[in-house]
């Protein structure tokens, strides 16, 4: 057995999750009073996005302190009990690790900063230049230039997020012992392990140099992304931390292929367990990247980019599967139909996640298939949302094409307060929230989904549960059909253990299969699907396997099982 293999992920956003004081934050206590809802639903392994002190310019991504917990989430001794409170469950945690980037007000950029010849200058980019002209021309994620000018050192340092993110610098060995020794620190205090954020970003090309015309801003992620000593950094801190601990790793990597992933991954090669790899949320982007994204998207290419993961680390790593996180906008909205299918598209979407090779990450609210909202500019909270609308209004664009750019695609969407109640605040706080409420609450939230036989939140924890106790959907080898179908994901699972067929309809017209012969015989039984004989009146009962392996009705998932023995070959 191996864990974090078999294990189910389910992503907390502290500050959205639970708020226990009534000051609009959610927090430690909140989640410890949630955690036997983890239990019901089934995950066995948790990731917290920061809870480490910070100033907060980037809800928690500007670490002031990597050692301290931060004031409005609760105490050291909160996370403990956390943290035994979902050992006890027999539920692992792990951590992000934020280490390309950490806040101004960190002691080590304070001092860096204060004294340009001590010994913290150098655990950042600190480059000369004009006033008025950076040391180059890489323009920030959040809008503008990537430099911020020093007037005391009257030099630059480099902050490829916010300006209160400045990057540390990886080729100071003095940095990253000073890093390997906060993690052991974590670890030893007993958590399972980290999720790393953007980490295959820590190797910057030596010069850092300009990107084609040296006036213009522009991404400059080839002199960043994936640089010439990552592999050489991730090695080492295998060795000096990773080695040592029963642990799980999975890395934010942007812009990785399939080779860059194995070495990533590669079991023999003494990196990470597991990366996220992002070409998938990259589906809907238009030729100007997020903010330019298209409501349509390709099945076709969401197949083939999956299809190409799978198969190019079977053998070598191991894959992660996800449909969403805190910096993507809700599954349904974006990848179902979150008006008239909502329900039976957060349902299809599950199977997928949950069916697939690779580790399943589940973010919260996911389970019962909350939805993207739709607010004026002022509610909203992120740094990269009204960064980028004050730059895109600056140069003359419509705020209304701004807006509806924001509703489809910001971070925000994500990070609404979990939806507990129909009563006020959706049950999340007794206070005013940090950022809004969904207004569907009374609709949408845990204690109507957990009450609905049919529902999201019922199909997640059947098919959490299936998978715990069939290993061929955790090891199986995968056989996709029908590639070229604009509608239906279809597949196979299949080991000495098991034999299993997936089916989903992704679009909201019905599908008709076209499945090879011997996968199209009557000798499947059906394990869960999640429409039945009243969707479609007046077809047959669409639970027999006569009718599934030729027809799917709009967003339906079947989950079916072949019995052993059978002559399966295809």
């Amino acid at each position: 057995m191996t864990w974090w293999k078999e294990g189910i992920v389910y992503q907390i956003y502290p500050r959205s999750f639970a708020d226990s004081t009534g000051n609009g934050v959610g927090d430690l206590r909140g989640i410890i009073s949630k955690l036997d809802y983890l239990v019901e639903l089934g995950v066995d392994i948790v990731w917290l996005n920061p809870i480490y002190q910070s100033p907060n310019d980037d809800n928690g991504y500007d670490i002031s302190d990597y050692d301290a917990i931060m004031a409005e989430f609760g105490t050291m001794a909160d996370f403990d009990e956390l943290l035994a409170g979902l050992h006890q469950r027999g539920i692992r945690l792990i951590m992000d690790l934020v280490v390309n980037h950490c806040s101004d007000e960190h002691p080590w950029f304070v001092s860096s900063r204060a004294n340009p010849t001590g010994p913290y200058r150098d655990y950042y980019f600190w480059r000369d230049g004009d006033q008025d002209r950076a040391p180059n021309n890489w323009l920030s994620v959040f809008s503008g230039s990537a430099w911020e000018f020093d007037p005391a050192s009257r030099q630059y340092y480099l902050h490829l997020f916010s300006k209160k993110q400045p990057d540390l610098n990886w080729a100071n060995p003095d940095l990253r012992q000073d890093i390997y020794r906060m993690m052991r620190r974590w670890f030893d205090k007993g958590v399972d392990g980290f999720r790393m954020d953007v980490i295959n970003m820590i190797s910057k090309h030596p010069h850092l140099p300009s990107v084609g015309d040296e006036i213009q801003l522009s991404w400059g992620g080839e002199y960043f992304i994936n640089g010439p000593k990552l592999h050489d950094y991730m090695q080492e801190m295998h060795r000096e931390v990773l080695q040592h601990y029963d642990c799980m790793t999975v890395g934010e990597c942007f812009d990785v292929d399939i080779e860059q992933g194995k070495q990533l991954v590669g079991a023999d090669r003494n990196e990470l367990q597991m990366i996220f790899q992002m070409e998938h949320m990259a589906l809907d982007h238009g030729p100007a990247g997020k903010w330019d994204a298209q409501a349509t998207w390709s099945r076709v290419a969401l197949k083939s980019i999956l299809k190409r993961w799978i198969e190019g680390l079977d053998g070598i790593g191991w894959n992660s599967q996800f449909w969403m996180n805190h910096d993507q906008p809700r599954a349904v909205s974006r990848f179902g139909n979150d008006q008239s299918f909502r329900i039976e598209s957060a349902q299809a979407l599950a199977a997928v996640t949950l069916t697939l090779p690779g580790t399943p990450y589940i973010y919260m609210g996911e389970e019962i298939g909350m939805t993207n909202v739709q607010y004026p500019i002022e509610a909203y909270r992120d740094l990269e949302i009204t960064s980028w609308y004050r730059e895109q209004l600056a140069q003359g664009r419509d705020p209304v094409q701004l807006l509806t750019s924001i509703h489809r695609m910001g971070r925000d969407n994500a990070r609404t307060p979990m939806q507990w109640t129909d009563g006020p605040q959706a049950g999340f706080t007794t206070g005013m929230p940090w950022l809004r409420v969904n207004p569907n609450f009374a609709q949408i939230n845990v204690a109507a989904a957990q009450a609905e036989e049919q529902g999201v939140w019922p199909w997640y924890q059947r098919l959490i549960a299936l998978r715990k106790v069939r290993k061929t959907l955790v090891y199986g080898h995968y056989e996709s059909f029908m590639d070229s179908s604009e509608q239906v994901f279809a597949y196979r699972r299949r080991d000495a253990n098991g034999d299993f067929l997936v089916l989903v309809n992704l679009s909201d017209q019905p599908a008709d299969l076209t499945l090879p012969e011997p996968v199209r015989r009557d000798d499947w039984h059906l394990v869960m699907t999640n429409r039945g004989p009243a969707d479609q009146p007046s077809r047959p009962n669409l639970a027999q396997p006569s009718v599934w392996l030729q027809y799917l009705s709009p967003w339906q998932a079947v989950v079916a099982e072949r019995p052993l023995g059978v002559n399966n070959g295809t």
